[in-house]
């Protein structure tokens, strides 16, 4: 079967309509054994990844532009990850790191240590999931500075634990009926530059928000803000230029750990290693996970040396954090990343990308912002005139793009951003090919 979007070919990808049958059977079957409360974006059933591509039980190729959320960017699975995981499965896959300990979690450690922002020391510790590492940073700052007080920002997203569901924003899916939360949660104002007064710099958004944290909080009982450098769930808002500048300076001078939560935007996601790198920023505590070990659960918390160290033995740790296998995996990733320049690839992405959708904006009144950085990018819809999000717009744009054969995601606090996150590995053509489905997609509205 051929599919023509926009005039352009896009081949014989798609042998039945999505899902398929195959599919649709698994579907069945998943109706009458996964909880109702975890969903699915497209109800296909994966059989097999490759760079850019994912193949369903009916055959189907879809072109991917989520990366399982920001994890699989080094490929899926990059061959380096594959090996590696299946050498260390061959030798063992489990010891727990605090029963004895193995050296592929110290090489992590060490990698973090170089990669990372500041040429300081510093030390990490190991975890499974994202939400895990932001509870341990949480953890960590209050134990080091004494202090209970966490800010965080509207629009964030840190996680569904008991903890993070209080730091993340949004209400619905996130925290609805799951209450109560945890106490001393802190929140300021984003630099959102498309919903902020016109004409506000990063330098008076970050003054709005420091002044409240002063006023409502006092920077004394503040142990650290918590900031996604480019917020992820909550609309891929990358704040405007000397925001996170100024807000870390405020930060240092009155004694406040600044958390940079790098879960989405780390390892290459955003054309640097880090996204603070592009403020010229260094966090006192970063959290990653993700895209740090190629599909495989692990995530991270690497900060100054004396801040992490300030935690007693036996604060931190956990039956998995760090497993071998996962770590395997990371150092593949890692080594992948670097051999492949995917950083540089993710400035690639952005190139092109941004070209093709910054002409759709101009024609489509609908597009109140396309935004992002390397290839975490992004258009909010609105109706046309006014700020005003339009949900239902993006999402039949989302759902004429899976039809076709392409997997993007939406987000933003009002459910009118489409995410773009194709792995760092896509070729080119293909790239070209899911950019030509979305501006089919954003034409026919």
């Amino acid at each position: 079967m051929t599919t023509a979007h926009g005039g352009k070919q896009t081949g014989n990808r798609l042998v039945t309509g999505i899902p398929g049958p195959q599919s649709a059977a698994l579907q069945q079957r998943r109706d009458r054994a996964v909880a109702a409360g975890v969903p699915s974006v497209l109800p296909v059933a994966t059989e097999r990844g490759g760079d850019g591509l994912l193949v369903d039980a009916d055959g189907n190729e879809l072109i991917d532009l989520a990366s399982g959320i920001a994890v699989t960017g080094a490929g899926n699975p990059a061959p380096a990850v594959a090996d590696a995981v299946a050498e260390q499965v061959s030798r063992f896959t489990h010891s727990c790191f605090m029963v004895t300990p193995y050296e592929s979690y110290v090489r992590v450690c060490e990698e973090l240590g170089e990669l990372t922002p500041g040429d300081h020391e510093k030390r990490s510790a190991l975890f499974n999931s994202g939400a895990e590492a932001v509870e341990n940073a949480v953890k960590i700052a209050r134990h080091a500075t004494g202090r209970q007080a966490v800010v965080v920002f509207d629009h964030a997203y840190h996680g569904r634990t008991n903890l993070t569901m209080a730091l993340t924003a949004k209400n619905m899916p996130y925290k609805h009926r799951f209450g109560p939360f945890a106490p001393e949660v802190h929140r300021v104002p984003m630099s959102y530059p498309f919903r902020d007064p016109e004409g506000m710099t990063g330098q008076q958004a970050a003054a709005r928000a420091t002044t409240q944290m002063a006023k409502h909080v006092g920077a004394e009982n503040i142990a650290a803000v918590l900031i996604e450098p480019i917020q992820g769930e909550g609309g891929f808002v990358v704040p405007a230029p000397g925001f996170l500048r100024a807000v870390a300076d405020w930060c240092a001078e009155h004694g406040v750990l600044l958390i940079a939560d790098e879960i989405q935007t780390g390892f290459c996601r955003t054309g640097a290693w880090f996204a603070c790198e592009h403020e010229d920023v260094v966090p006192d505590l970063i959290t990653t996970a993700k895209g740090i070990a190629g599909g495989l659960p692990l995530a991270a918390v690497t900060g100054r040396a004396e801040v992490m160290n300030a935690v007693h033995a036996g604060g931190l740790g956990g039956t998995y954090g760090g497993n071998p296998v996962a770590c395997a995996a990371a150092l593949a990733t890692i080594e992948t990343m670097r051999t492949r320049e995917l950083a540089a690839a993710a400035q690639r992405i952005e190139r092109e990308a941004l070209r093709r959708l910054d002409a759709l904006a101009e024609r489509t009144p609908a597009i109140g912002e396309v935004r992002g950085r390397g290839a975490m990018l992004a258009m909010e819809f609105v109706r046309p005139g006014t700020t005003e999000p339009d949900t239902e717009f993006t999402a039949r744009v989302a759902t004429a793009c899976h039809e076709a054969g392409v997997l993007v995601l939406t987000c933003g606090t009002y459910g009118n951003v489409l995410r773009l996150l194709p792995p760092l590995v896509i070729p080119d053509a293909l790239l070209d090919e899911a950019l030509s489905v979305i501006e089919h997609a954003v034409a026919a509205g």
